[in-house]
Parts: C-alpha cells; sequence; structure tokens
C-alpha cells in the first residue's frame, strides 16, 4: 500500500465533514485556516527536513509518489493539511448557535 492510498480514507473523511459544515452553513473562516495554512504547513516542511534528514525518519521510496519539498514526501503533508480543514470544520459544526443561548446571563 503507497503513502497517498493510506492517506485516502483520512483526506476523504476530512472532505466529507467539510463539506457538512459548509452544506449546514457554519463553515469556517476559511481566511482564517488559510493563514494558519502558511505557518502550519511552513513549519511541517522545515522539521519534516530536519526529521528525514538527520535520520529519524525514513520512508520507503517504492511507496512514495516522488514528489517531494525538500527531502520531505508530499504526502507527508496530509496529515498537517487534514488537521487545518478538519478541526476548523468540527468546530463550527459543534458550536452553538447564537439561538440556543438567548437568555442566558
Amino acid at each position: 500500500m503507497t503513502y497517498l492510498l493510506l492517506n485516502a480514507p483520512f483526506l476523504t473523511i476530512v472532505g466529507v465533514v467539510a463539506v457538512a459544515a459548509v452544506l449546514a452553513r457554519r463553515s469556517p473562516r476559511w481566511k482564517a485556516v488559510g493563514l494558519a495554512a502558511i505557518l502550519m504547513l511552513t513549519l511541517t516542511a522545515v522539521f519534516d527536513n530536519v526529521i528525514i534528514g538527520t535520520g529519524i525518519v525514513a520512508y520507503d521510496d517504492i511507496l512514495m509518489s516522488g514528489v517531494r519539498i525538500g527531502i520531505a514526501p508530499i504526502e507527508d503533508f496530509a496529515y498537517t493539511v487534514a488537521a487545518l480543514v478538519l478541526l476548523p470544520s468540527v468546530w463550527e459544526l459543534l458550536r452553538r448557535s447564537p439561538s440556543q443561548h438567548d437568555g442566558e446571563p
């Protein structure tokens, strides 16, 4: 099983939750998600390259797509992207609507 196939079920779930949030009109603030993505993907690129370069983590070349950012395989960024989309989507879906706390102090 390749790393892309390993990521596919997780990314599919993330996509379903994100679409559910959009359809429920409880979509995250995508501009904020985008700004967080710039920071988190930069940090992922830096630290993944460090841990791979120092030999702490190794990947089987046969199981990778071949696309890399530095020496880090692109598949390694899937978990960061998943977290950046999934967490705000779930947060918005679980957030209480303004009508639910009318009358509360």
